[in-house]
């Protein structure tokens, strides 16, 4: 590994800009080159960071430039080949949510980044900044007790123009709906704070967009210490808000944003009995970080060059897209519980996410 990561980006889309602005920022790294199935978008945006150099396909670039690590910002269903290619040319992958479109392909990616002695980092930023560390610390501690019950919430919004893109909305190219596609970042936050999942129960609906998947989605999640999670997601909630709440024994933890928090998002209420100076000591405090792709890809640019392993923010990369597909495969059972060893052994959602979607719309 050479002291500067010279890093590839498959994929030229919105997020791609992150990925570009967060190797901008790190003093060791550097953006050599772009591939898009667009090459005027892939140029234009070659230009606006920096000059990288262009390529028709993947292959083309692997075999001409040999990058350290490959940033893989294209739809899921493109997942697990370009980041089985990029193993094979011997570069680190970072890879964008949700990994794959099913448990069987990301665990075949995981094998070849073994196979390579590489490493898989996946984006779910929202593991990051010093307020989701800092609650983590707290609920790891015990120093607010035992979790108890907890609710997360994706409420957004997306018209009907977002779903007119060709691979939004379709089981074979997304991989599913708004669970797989939005919430999974929420559901990734709440798993990173409270651990192991052990049973979910779950629903899919469709109430007003003209998709394959769903564009609500309901479930109930529990957690080992019999923490009891409602999850919610939604595409159609014009009032936007990811919101996580979770009630132990000595407190209420919550955080509200959209996209990204920072430390005014959270916030912990004490329960009546504790005192205030036990309070005092779960206060934030130390300077601030928020949530974003520029500190997990700096961190996880520190792990590749010194040889660490990869830090918390970026592992276990089959953790929350358990907890999805078990939504799926219990909506699909009629809400029959979905255990991991269940869905260890489950024949159709670990290699596909398709699912009995509840139809609620009125005739049209």
């Amino acid at each position: 590994m050479t002291d500067t990561l010279r890093c590839a980006i498959v994929g030229t889309g919105a997020i791609a800009h992150s990925h570009a602005a967060a190797i901008a920022a790190y003093p060791h790294a550097q953006l050599v080159a772009v591939t898009d199935h667009s090459r005027a978008t892939a140029e234009t945006f070659a230009v606006a960071f920096g000059g990288a150099a262009v390529y028709d396909d993947l292959a083309a670039l692997l075999a001409a430039e040999h990058p350290d690590v490959v940033h893989v910002c294209t739809p899921p269903g493109a997942h697990p080949a370009q980041v089985i290619a990029a193993f094979a040319a011997g570069a680190h992958v970072v890879v964008e949510k949700p990994p794959a479109p099913s448990l069987d392909q990301l665990q075949e990616m995981t094998d070849a980044a073994t196979a390579a002695d590489r490493q898989l980092a996946v984006v779910f930023q929202q593991r990051t900044g010093t307020a989701a560390a800092h609650v983590k610390r707290l609920l790891d501690s015990g120093a607010l007790g035992r979790p108890l019950v907890a609710q997360c919430q994706t409420l957004w919004y997306r018209d009907a123009a977002y779903f007119a893109v060709p691979w939004r909305g379709r089981w074979e190219t997304e991989g599913g709906g708004t669970t797989l596609g939005h919430a999974i970042h929420q559901i990734d936050l709440l798993a990173f704070l409270l651990g192991a999942w052990t049973r979910v129960e779950g629903r899919l609906w469709r109430l007003d967009r003209e998709t394959q998947t769903e564009d609500v989605s309901t479930a109930t999640v529990v957690f080992e210490g019999g923490v009891v999670a409602q999850v919610v997601s939604s595409t159609l909630s014009p009032r936007e808000t990811s919101s996580i709440r979770i009630d132990t024994e000595k407190a209420t933890v919550t955080v509200d944003h959209l996209y990204g928090h920072g430390h005014d998002n959270w916030r912990i209420t004490p329960a009546p009995h504790v005192e205030p100076a036990e309070a005092a000591g779960w206060d934030l405090t130390g300077p601030e970080e928020g949530s974003g792709h520029l500190p997990l890809l700096r961190d996880v640019f520190d792990a590749l060059r010194s040889g660490a392993p990869l830090p918390a923010t970026a592992e276990a990369p089959a953790r929350s897209l358990e907890i999805v597909a078990a939504i799926y495969a219990s909506a699909d059972a009629d809400g029959q519980v979905i255990t991991p060893a269940v869905l260890a052994a489950h024949p159709t959602h670990r290699t596909s996410f398709a699912s009995t979607v509840i139809d609620l719309r009125p005739p049209r």
